[in-house]
């Protein structure tokens, strides 16, 4: 009996310590399975890091599919940019106006200007020099009181109606033009418009590497911001 106890007893522990084994031989498999994962994922962060920040560049952007439009309208604060890439369009065949915000109005500067016998020349008036230098030869001037993106819209609307205009194409920086068509598209509500947005290509943000620079990673940051609280406060533009 002691012999056949002996037995089992040794059979249990061979069987027993078989288990163990295949069991730890799972565990590292398990263990050697995750590090390789990580070391995968942490290979291929760079590769992800960088789709990821292009996608967060890109989601500022609004660009429309072009087709004839009556008139083209520079967004304030296009600048340079914005004057290049209407001409290019008016060039194009897209539409052969192309019209600009009226300046706000800083009395103080431009009496300034006067009283030392110089001629005050704000944004409106270089853009309108520029594109005819750029062998634009129908520019308007859109009245009204533009300070900043908020005020775009509304003004927009009213003066297309007034022109009853059927289709405009708006120029805007790419930074800024995803919230713009919104509140374009808010604006022009009940009106027969139909507006479009698209970007200039000369323009200091690049979607594909605003990380690289101080001022994009400033850019991207504040048009995020911007973006984020014109989608809270309007959801459903």
């Amino acid at each position: 009996m002691l012999f056949v106890a002996s037995f089992h007893s040794r059979s249990f522990d061979r069987s027993g310590l078989l288990g163990v084994s295949v069991a730890r031989r799972h565990r590292w498999g398990a263990i050697l399975g995750l590090v390789l994962l990580i070391t995968m994922v942490i290979c291929g962060i760079p590769t992800l890091r960088h789709s990821l920040l292009r996608r967060a560049g890109w989601a500022l952007v609004a660009n429309d599919a072009i087709s004839p439009a009556d008139i083209i309208v520079l967004a304030v604060d296009t600048h340079g940019s914005g004057t290049l890439e209407a001409a290019d369009l008016v060039h194009r065949g897209v539409a052969t106006k192309v019209a600009v915000f009226a300046n706000a109005t800083d009395a103080i500067v431009e009496n300034e200007f006067v009283r030392r016998g110089v001629r005050y020349e704000g944004g409106s008036e270089l853009s309108i020099r520029e594109l005819s230098a750029l062998e634009v030869t129908q520019i308007e001037q859109i009245p009204g009181y533009v300070e900043g993106s908020e005020d775009e819209g509304p003004v927009l609307a009213d003066w297309c109606g007034q022109h009853r205009f059927r289709s405009v194409l708006v120029v805007s920086t790419p930074d800024h033009s995803r919230r713009l068509r919104r509140m374009l598209r808010r604006a022009m509500k009940g009106h027969q418009t139909r507006v479009m947005v698209r970007t200039a290509h000369y323009s200091n943000f690049e979607p594909d590497r605003w990380w690289e620079s101080h001022s994009g990673v400033r850019t991207e940051i504040e048009e995020w911001e911007k973006l984020l609280l014109d989608i809270v406060r309007h959801p459903f533009s």
